[in-house]
């Protein structure tokens, strides 16, 4: 049953496309009034029609952008911070400029906008925050040390934040999808295909072969976490790591 958010107002990252979208559909659909932002204002723009929500065009890599965002959007209900980047490079290749890109949009901008936001969460004595990591934040993958550093950093963060909040009203919880099918996996494939001579589709098997579901994560699957997370019978799901890949990795 998807819970009642009437009168809650939410803030989605990342929200023109994937899994934000997704999420930013979910939210309004329960009742929520939603806020997007993110890169493309084109993207946003439209996700905000469609939901009869509000865009805001951010780079969150740009600190005083964010500031004068988070600002723009005042006090909310409930925060989603889900947008992230991946790259992968072995350890010889992954150079400060990439490093300091992934670990900043990745971990140090969710951060922010959490500790801006959550002091109105904690006046109201209510509030949800649900981070999208990924399951590269409880496990390691060849290749993106930067990308598994900043998914772990988040999960981290998460969990000392959890023990700072347990009183408040104030919950916070991460997901960590496996694959999901979204543009950036279809980027990921691309790059594959392109690095081994493979075709596409046996590209995105490979991919696929390390769910034992022998599949990719939908958008709509963790959208439904997320908002499950923000109903007031929740409240006791406080501080967890929710890993959402099909029982790649049990925990």
């Amino acid at each position: 049953m998807q819970p009642t958010l009437h009168g809650k107002r939410a803030l989605v990252t990342g929200g023109g496309r994937g899994i934000g979208a997704a999420v930013a559909r979910e939210l309004a659909a329960a009742g929520a009034r939603v806020v997007v932002c993110g890169r493309k204002l084109a993207d946003l723009e439209a996700l905000a029609s469609e939901i009869s929500g509000e865009a805001i065009a951010c780079d969150l890599t740009d600190r005083a952008a964010t500031d004068a965002m988070v600002a723009k959007v005042g006090a909310v209900d409930i925060l989603v911070n889900n947008a992230g980047a991946a790259e992968s490079a072995p350890l010889e290749a992954t150079s400060d400029a990439l490093w300091d890109r992934i670990v900043e949009l990745d971990a140090t901008s969710p951060f922010r906008v959490t500790r801006a936001l959550v002091p109105a969460m904690i006046k109201a004595g209510w509030g949800r925050v649900v981070n999208i990591a990924s399951n590269a934040g409880v496990s390691g993958y060849a290749y993106t040390s930067a990308y598994c550093a900043a998914k772990h950093a988040m999960v981290g963060w998460t969990r000392a934040l959890a023990i700072d909040l347990a009183r408040t009203g104030v919950t916070i919880n991460a997901l960590c999808p496996g694959w999901v099918e979204t543009a950036m996996a279809h980027e990921a494939v691309a790059r594959i295909a392109d690095k081994t001579g493979r075709s596409e589709a046996d590209a995105k098997k490979t991919l696929e072969a390390m769910s034992p579901q022998r599949r990719m994560i939908q958008p709509a699957e963790v959208a439904h976490a997320a908002v499950m997370l923000c109903a007031d019978v929740a409240r006791g799901i406080h501080g967890q790591t929710i890993v959402i890949d099909g029982g790649a990795i049990l925990k």
